[in-house]
């Protein structure tokens, strides 16, 4: 299969997912007509994505699947998924980042990704409340020594989640105190009627403090999250400067998003508007 068939592929199941959670559910022949692909090309996307936990094979066709808002996913369990989409995401992000900015990394596994490319990018001061993001840079700087120019990184203290995050009254202290001049925030789940939102209660207010404390507000999530409602809200979509997402993301959602948020950009087909925030 070519890389173009690939990506027309990644396209039609993102659509699939979008009608599956705004419908509550489809039919196979709704989904060839809408498509127009054959049967078996809509049952093998839908094999695809059951198999990935997105959605639930019925006869005929696919429901959500039901998950309980309260459910974490470990950072391992998350970090096999979507790999491509977060990697582009990633990319895309860090060059929204000047040198010597004062930036937040929220915990997450896209967060994760986008440490890794900001390896590069000189004196720039660094907070994270999460663990995987603290340990990229500090083994960076056990390889190469501390070079001239390496980030200094702010760890904040806390209670450690499954998602290896640092919650709780430490950590919400620390950050209180602090000012950002941008904040890349990963998410569990975004949609217009609960806004930003994660099972976790401590780890809601602490994404609070976060927000509360950044000049600017940059959210780094693919488009799986799009629908998603976790248990606690912790901003709204207004409280976003900019979403970095992939280019699964339905045409309906990026309409209805952009409607909420002044920038929407999707990695690999917005590159060239990509500039650093202090420069826009």
């Amino acid at each position: 299969m070519s890389e173009n068939q690939n990506l027309l592929a990644e396209q039609r199941r993102a659509l699939i997912l979008d009608e599956v959670r705004r419908r509550g559910g489809v039919r196979v022949n709704e989904l060839t007509r809408k498509l127009g692909v054959s049967d078996m090309t809509v049952r093998r996307d839908l094999d695809s994505l059951a198999r990935q936990g997105m959605l639930e094979k019925v006869h005929g066709g696919a429901v959500p699947v039901v998950e309980a808002s309260t459910h974490e996913p470990g950072f391992e369990a998350k970090s096999g998924l979507e790999l491509t989409a977060k990697e582009d995401i990633a990319r895309t992000a860090a060059r929204l980042v000047s040198p010597g900015a004062a930036i937040a990394l929220s915990g997450g596994t896209t967060t994760y990704a986008l440490a890794q490319h900001l390896l590069e990018v000189p004196d720039l001061t660094v907070v994270t409340n999460s663990v995987r993001v603290a340990d990229v840079f500090h083994a960076a700087q056990r390889t190469s020594g501390q070079r001239q120019g390496a980030a200094t990184v702010v760890l904040t203290g806390g209670v450690r989640t499954p998602s290896d995050s640092l919650v709780g009254p430490v950590a919400d202290q620390a950050i209180a105190a602090l000012h950002f001049d941008l904040l890349f925030l990963g998410v569990h789940g975004i949609s217009v009627e609960a806004g930003l939102s994660t099972p976790n209660l401590a780890e809601a207010e602490t994404n609070r403090r976060l927000v509360h404390s950044a000049r600017r507000v940059v959210v780094v999530a693919d488009h799986t999250k799009w629908g998603t409602v976790g248990l606690s809200s912790f901003a709204t979509l207004e409280q976003v400067d900019t979403l970095v997402t992939d280019a699964g993301l339905p045409a309906e959602a990026r309409t209805e998003i952009s409607e909420h948020l002044p920038r929407l950009i999707v990695a690999g087909e917005s590159e060239s508007e990509v500039e650093a925030v202090e420069d826009i």
